[in-house]
């Protein structure tokens, strides 16, 4: 098969381990994964930005105020490759680039499963009807389908302002773009591409907390 971002041939490596024990399909070239950085080391324990201090700046912002999200991890850092790699998929159609971040994206999970709540459900972050039409396909809902827990499509967008168009401070004093459509009683797990200032994710950690969510985190593939 072909590398799904450089369109170079992999060439699988071949074991005793891998013939009897099917590996799962590898859809990047080893020079194309190394041009993904994960995120390791030090880190914050709410955001997973990396940070000498166990909760960051903008973290104990959030926790001045209540903050209705117990926490996030990312995957990866956000760096020029992810950036293009993140356009080309959400903003040009190109669906089938998802599946290179499959293998990671699941194994990371299943390393940090147990700093989940049990028993969660898994609850993508929505897109507006525009935005939808406009790109055929919810990038959150994809990443949600890669993992094996339970998906409730609990919310629905309000409106479809573009979130990459504003700054900083439009997006932290933004009004709540969601609404619940389906209560949700047990622990949610909100699914989403990139973590940036974490508004999108609180806000829709709160419309759910509000309709008796009992506890939100989130697990999202680049920290921004």
């Amino acid at each position: 098969m072909n590398c799904l971002w450089c369109d170079g041939e992999i060439i699988p490596e071949i074991s005793w381990t891998t013939l009897f024990m099917l590996p799962e399909p590898e859809n990047l070239c080893d020079m194309c994964k190394t041009e993904l950085v994960l995120l390791d080391g030090l880190r914050c324990k709410i955001c997973s930005r990396k940070s000498k201090a166990s909760v960051c700046g903008d973290c104990i912002w959030w926790g001045e105020r209540n903050d209705p999200l117990s926490f996030n991890h990312s995957v990866f850092q956000y760096n020029d490759v992810m950036q293009e790699m993140i356009t080309q998929w959400k903003y040009r159609g190109d669906y089938a680039l998802g599946y290179a971040f499959q293998k990671q994206y699941r194994a990371s999970f299943r390393q940090k499963s147990a700093m989940f709540p049990k028993n969660a459900v898994l609850v993508p972050i929505p897109l507006s009807s525009e935005r939808l039409m406009e790109r055929g396909f919810n990038q959150a809902v994809f990443l949600a389908g890669l993992l094996t827990l339970e998906i409730k499509d609990a919310l629905s967008r309000i409106h479809g302002e573009k979130q990459s168009k504003k700054t900083r401070y439009e997006r932290i004093t933004a009004g709540n773009p969601f609404r619940v459509e389906r209560a949700v009683s047990e622990p949610v797990i909100l699914i989403d591409d990139i973590y940036t200032t974490g508004t999108t994710l609180r806000h829709a950690a709160t419309v759910l907390k509000e309709n008796d969510c009992p506890e939100v985190c989130s697990f999202t593939l680049v920290r921004g």
